[in-house]
């Protein structure tokens, strides 16, 4: 703000000083010409009559001409001898400003000074050439005084400089009050981010402008609100990791306390504790490589192979590695996939995706139930659906399943070894090959989860 005013008032100063100067070099010149006209019309009324001799005439026209110009007139020959001086102080002394001397020598027809004197007043020398025919007789020489003139500059310089600093404080005032107003915003947004900045992710900027202004606050509150949410979700993940990692762990301590403390504990029980604990152990491997693997992806440091994929094969493929599973698990596992469905994508984070959706329908469908896998082109778009008539998914989780370690059942979810994360992998995966993924379910009707997938150009 104290930049722009001092740039205000600076621009101001140096138009007053320039316009000054205009204004005074103007007058000067105005006077100039009308001085010069008066004394070359003079000049030429005078030099018959100093040409001729005729002194009296020529000193009575001076006279009058010098008490109507308010001046002091002198007619001064070519060497410079005074012949008439209207104050009658210099008849016979000789004279030679450089004024005379410019028109004796015929370089101009007049000559203009202005000097200053000695009591701090001005005077200007103004000299008209006076000529008879072709010849030049002499040189008629004006001193006046332009103390008026100054005075006249002066006022009006004044006059001038008031208006500008009038002008340039309504303009300071203006700018102050403009920059304030400009500031405010700026400030308030300032504060908000402070607060940010010391760890109060909840602060929100209260800003009411208009414009890129209230841009910039709605930007930086949306900013702050994600932030926000991703720091909260940062803090549930750190949670609900560490207490997944906590429960195999805890469960491991206690197997292992029996073994240790029970020496004597008979073989079959001592396997069973020891399957256990493998188990235990394979469930704790389970959730650090899908915890690695979301790491990674958040992180964009998955490695990432973008292929020509054949899904149709690779659907396949992952019905018929499953198909045993479904079948020992008292379930019907039907596919219908067309042919010819080619993305570019990654097969092996791909086949994750169909592996994961399928494996989950397995496990979540009860005896007797169906399974229905269904790839098929849909334009410029592959789309994958896998149905089942599962338990479902009551609605108030539906919003929720994506979100990792969320279960809907818990106690059955650890049950059929489970980590939560699954999904969670498959939505990155998808989103990753630009593509989106919904669920439709009920409870105890089942669930239909379908992949939209982007097909590669110039396949169908």
């Amino acid at each position: 703000m104290l930049t722009f005013l001092v740039i205000i008032g600076a621009s101001f100063a140096m138009m007053a000083a320039l316009l000054t100067g205009l204004v005074s070099h103007t007058l000067y010149a105005q006077r100039t010409r009308q001085a010069s006209l008066s004394m070359e019309k003079l000049a030429a009324t005078a030099a018959p009559f100093f040409a001729s001799g005729e002194t009296d005439a020529l000193y009575e026209t001076l006279s009058t001409a010098a008490s109507e110009l308010g001046g002091r007139l002198l007619v001064i020959s070519p060497d410079g001898k005074v012949h008439l001086d209207t104050f009658s102080d210099l008849d016979g002394t000789y004279a030679a400003p450089a004024e005379v001397a410019r028109v004796l020598t015929g370089s101009a027809s007049h000559a203009y000074q202005v000097y200053a004197l000695e009591d701090g007043e001005a005077a200007a020398l103004i000299a008209a050439v006076m000529t008879d025919g072709e010849e030049i007789i002499g040189a008629l020489l004006l001193s006046t005084p332009v103390t008026e003139l100054q005075s006249a500059i002066e006022q009006v310089e004044r006059q001038l400089l008031t208006v500008f600093v009038v002008v340039a404080g309504a303009a300071m005032l203006a700018a102050l009050i403009f920059s304030v107003t400009l500031t405010r915003p700026v400030k308030a947004l300032t504060q908000t981010i402070r607060r940010m900045g010391r760890g109060d992710l909840s602060a929100r900027a209260d800003v009411h402008a208009s414009g890129e202004l209230q841009e910039l606050a709605d930007s930086y509150n949306a900013m702050a609100e994600k932030i926000e949410h991703f720091d909260l979700s940062r803090s549930q993940f750190v949670s609900n990791a560490s207490h997944e990692l906590k429960t195999p762990l805890a469960t491991m301590k206690i197997l292992l306390e029996n073994l240790i403390y029970q020496p004597d504990m008979p073989g079959e029980l001592r396997a069973e504790f020891m399957q256990d604990m493998n188990h235990e152990i394979d469930r704790l491997t389970g959730i650090i490589t899908d915890l690695l693997t979301l790491t990674q992806m958040d992180s964009h440091e998955a490695k990432v192979s973008f292929t020509a994929v054949d899904l149709s094969e690779l659907c396949r493929e992952t019905v018929h590695a499953l198909l045993p599973a479904a079948e020992k698990a008292g379930l019907t596992l039907h596919s219908n996939i067309a042919g010819g469905v080619t993305l570019h994508g990654d097969q092996s984070k791909l086949s994750q995706v169909v592996y994961n959706l399928i494996d989950n329908a397995v496990k979540y469908t009860p005896e007797g139930g169906r399974i229905d896998v269904t790839l098929s082109p849909d334009g410029r778009e592959a789309v994958l659906t896998v149905a089942d008539t599962g338990i479902g998914i009551p609605a108030h989780d539906l919003s929720h399943i994506f979100d990792r370690f969320y279960r809907v059942d818990k106690a059955r979810s650890r049950a059929t070894g489970g980590t939560g994360l699954g999904l969670s992998i498959v939505r990155q995966m998808v989103q990753l090959h630009q593509g989106d993924i919904t669920v439709d379910s009920a409870p105890d009707k089942g669930s239909t989860f379908t992949v939209t997938l982007p097909v590669r150009k110039g396949d169908a």
